[in-house]
């Protein structure tokens, strides 16, 4: 799937939201269930609804939502207007800056909050919080003002914003060149038996769930990713971790613990939202679920930032608390080990 280039809109012409082309192995599915693999928070039917309005077209034909997509087949989604993620629209939305200069700003993202627009997700990001804030943003290659680097929408932690062009390219060299500091607190499910350790394994998309990442051991496919872990508590039948990254591949962490048999605890993505380990007792199980109801999201904070000022060559780091929901959330698993224990 990809965002194309804006065409003029005249005469009615449409703008082309997204594209897939069907893979050599694809098996005939229609067209509505095969949208819904590439198109992150669309429902088939509101799919159903753009096939009957003459939105979704295979081969430049439109095309009905029962329609069998088959190999090779190129399937577009087509609007009248262009994809949200240009229409940038400031939004006067409170941020919790940690610090701020002239060139560059560090903000504690909440989790829930997504960072760019995207498909379902048109207002209330960050960006729409950053343009309200500062003008001028410079754009990053892919059009994002002020993104040296993103977290995920239920992830909550540091980010460093650029306020001009050379702050920017300063910064992502350092992220390119893994000078910059990162680290995360995760709960993961399972006993993680080394104290610390390295993950190594590239990370691309999913082939058969593109809304999911995936490691490729082999490295014949995806990008490299490293992650170092080391253990900070053992709780019984999740263990809290702490994970340095040395690349920044999208959903490193989550896609690289799920890897070593260590799921994120709640990550509904990748099958955290399962009891994965622990006891088949039914108290076990309403346990564990009030725990998700604690913490309704993947337990991964962005803790920790470090990075060179890309004017003064300071080194500057910063360190943000855990958010109430994962404190909550490892202060009851801490209970439910002790009582288990006595």
């Amino acid at each position: 799937m990809s965002n194309i280039e804006q065409p003029e809109n005249e005469d009615g012409e449409l703008f082309e939201h997204h594209r897939v082309i069907a893979s050599k192995g694809q098996v005939p599915l229609r067209v509505d269930k095969f949208l819904m693999n590439f198109i992150e928070n669309a429902t088939r039917n509101k799919i159903q609804q753009a096939a009957k309005d003459g939105h979704v077209w295979v081969n430049d034909e439109i095309v009905k939502s029962n329609y069998k997509v088959k190999a090779g087949d190129e399937v577009k989604v087509m609007f009248e207007h262009p994809p949200h993620e240009f229409l940038l629209i400031p939004e006067d939305i409170p941020l919790d800056i940690v610090y701020e200069d002239e060139v560059l700003l560090v903000v504690n993202k909440p989790a829930g909050m997504v960072v760019h627009p995207g498909h379902g997700n048109y207002s209330g990001t960050l960006i729409n919080a950053l343009i309200h804030h500062t003008d001028n943003l410079p754009v990053n290659s892919n059009e994002r003002p002020g993104l040296v680097h993103r977290i995920d929408k239920d992830t909550s932690g540091l980010l460093v914003v650029a306020k001009t062009e050379a702050a920017m390219t300063h910064l992502a060299k350092q992220f390119f060149d893994k000078t910059s500091e990162r680290e995360y607190i995760a709960l993961v499910w399972g006993n993680v038996e080394e104290d610390e350790g390295t993950i190594e394994g590239n990370v691309g998309r999913n082939p058969k769930n593109r809304l999911q990442m995936h490691v490729f051991p082999d490295g014949e496919e995806g990008k490299e990713a490293v992650t170092h872990f080391k253990v900070l508590e053992r709780l019984g039948y999740v263990t809290l971790v702490s994970c340095r990254l040395e690349t920044g591949r999208t959903h490193q962490i989550r896609v690289h613990m799920k890897y070593i048999g260590h799921t994120l605890f709640n990550d509904e993505r990748y099958g955290g939202e399962r009891i994965l380990k622990g006891t088949t007792f039914t108290k076990y199980k309403q346990f564990v679920e009030n725990t998700f109801k604690l913490l309704p999201r993947q337990a991964l904070h962005a803790k920790t930032l470090g990075f060179t000022h890309p004017v003064t060559g300071k080194h500057m780091s910063f360190d943000s608390e855990l958010p109430e929901d994962m404190v909550n959330a490892i202060e009851k698993w801490r209970q439910y080990t002790k009582n288990s224990i006595e």
